[in-house]
């Protein structure tokens, strides 16, 4: 299965997040810019991820980006099927519906393929990505946030 872009950086972004503490909070440019993004893209996941409430946004003074504590407990399987939607691997019934849909296997098979990736996704949290005992961390603090301008 193969996600979609908007999903890659939107998980991109929540990992970033995820190990932001030492830097304070983190706007959307520097996220953007952090995981080499463009800001309109970033502005989308950002707006995305805040009504899911895996991340919230202060304004003002002191301001920016946080993961929520649902943000931080989340796992990915749940994640990555709310970002992705609820469709097949396959177009079975698209703008040309397939004729062998009434009685086909694979479409079964694609949709248990999908379920087990979900599933194994499942497993894993947030938190799982960015622990210290991982090698992410290091290398997701390590992302420079190079000043806007």
């Amino acid at each position: 299965m193969r996600l979609t872009k908007f999903t890659d950086l939107a998980l991109r972004a929540v990992m970033r997040l995820a190990v932001s503490g030492e830097d304070g909070p983190l706007t959307t440019r520097q996220v953007a810019e952090a995981v080499d993004v463009p800001y309109a893209h970033m502005a989308k996941a950002v707006s995305r991820l805040q009504r899911l409430g895996v991340l919230e946004a202060r304004r003002g003074r002191g301001g920016g980006l946080g993961l929520t504590v649902l943000g931080r407990r989340a796992s990915i399987g749940w994640l990555v099927r709310e970002l992705e939607g609820e469709g097949e691997v396959v177009a079975c019934e698209g703008d040309t519906p397939c004729p062998l849909r009434a009685d086909c296997r694979l479409r079964r098979a694609l949709r248990d393929a999908q379920e087990a990736f979900y599933a194994s996704l499942d497993r894993v949290t947030v938190a799982d990505l960015v622990s210290s005992s991982g090698s992410g961390g290091p290398v997701l603090v390590g992302l420079s946030v190079r000043p806007s301008g």
